[in-house]
């Protein structure tokens, strides 16, 4: 199968790329490449890397594939409410405008890297698929409207499909330390404090950036007419915690560290438990590869074999909105990044 995917110089894309290749697919990546910095290992690329903005594909760049997984985003909640005009500018018109040229140059299948945050804050009962989404972040409600507007591309001849991914964690070539347990492993590694921002009772499901990768893998060659324009959460039952589980976690692993939590804090609105029925039943065979423990055993000895610099959370590699505020300033990003500052107004945008 022919493969094109946007944000192969990411978090996630590596990891995709090399399960991609290993499958023998042919992979076509396209990528800004604005986080080279974040590397700490090598890693394999596709047979072709096109490092350009994804408002510059046109259908002809995609003409002869299979498929599209769609990885490239403003993923950072943070950056989103920083300037949200640039994150719906991304993650909202980028990707209607890649799904567009997909589908003009015959792409049949779309594989739309959405996300479990699109339910918000749930009650205690796990929500599945058909619950209601209620968005806490600019990002977020990017990832609801985004899907939305694919549904309404859905044809006989384009057949998109909507992965809600759980919290990423884990390792990765291309490394991330603004997810949660990235972040408490690096805080412990460079300080020697394990410090939570909230009382650590907010509820996560997790998922290591690997497994993302190969449930992509998984769902291009599933049957199109299981998961035509569908959504599904992607995760495991098991692999739900309070992010206090996971600082209790990282001082298991470095208990020569102090554990610190901001008692008494405002409570972090994202909350929510997801149900995985819909992946376990449609796909029984698809399992997760990782559970918390071992991917943080395996984040644990990369930041060590790795030597990880003692500034990497102070610093400006490995945090997404450091680096892009610090290109912004260095003027090293498409010119359309400096959109101005607005305040953020749903009721505008449409599907």
């Amino acid at each position: 199968m022919r493969v094109l995917v946007t944000g192969h110089l990411g978090y996630i894309g590596p990891h995709l790329v090399e399960l991609l290749l290993k499958d023998g697919h042919d992979v076509t990546g396209v990528d800004l490449n604005l986080f080279e910095e974040s590397l700490i290992y090598p890693h394999v690329l596709p047979q072709r890397s096109l490092i350009k903005d994804i408002f510059d594909l046109r259908p002809d760049d995609l003409r002869g594939h299979d498929a599209v997984v769609h990885l490239a985003a403003i993923s950072n909640d943070a950056m989103g409410i920083l300037n949200p005009e640039l994150t719906w500018r991304v993650n909202f018109e980028g990707t209607i405008h890649v799904a567009e040229c997909a589908r003009r140059a015959g792409v049949r299948r779309f594989l739309q890297s959405s996300s479990c945050s699109v339910y918000g804050k749930t009650d205690d009962k796990p929500i599945g698929e058909n619950g209601q989404t209620a968005p806490v972040s600019v990002y977020a409600e990017t990832k609801v409207k985004v899907e939305e507007a694919l549904s309404s591309l859905a044809s006989d001849g384009f057949s998109p499909c909507y992965l809600r991914n759980a919290t990423a964690y884990g390792t990765s070539p291309r490394l991330r330390l603004d997810l949660v347990l990235n972040h408490l492993m690096a805080s412990a590694y460079t300080t020697g404090v394990i410090k939570v921002l909230t009382d650590g009772t907010p509820w996560r499901p997790l998922i290591h950036c690997r497994d993302i990768a190969r449930a992509f893998v998984y769902f291009l060659e599933a049957p199109l007419e299981k998961i035509h324009d569908e959504p599904f959460n992607i995760g495991g039952a098991r692999e739900t915690y309070q992010v206090r589980d996971v600082a209790h976690l990282v001082k298991k692993l470095m208990p020569q560290c102090t554990l610190s939590f901001a008692e008494g804090a405002t409570s972090d609105p994202r909350d929510y438990k997801v149900d995985f029925t819909k992946l376990n039943t449609t796909f029984p065979d698809f399992q997760l590869e990782y559970d918390l423990e071992k991917g943080a055993r395996e984040l644990h000895d990369h930041f060590f074999r790795y030597r990880m610099p003692l500034d990497c959370l102070t610093g400006d590699s490995f945090l997404r909105l450091k680096t892009l505020r610090r290109k912004l300033g260095l003027g090293e990003v498409p010119e359309y990044f400096h959109i101005a500052e607005k305040p953020f107004a749903p009721v505008a945008r449409g599907a």
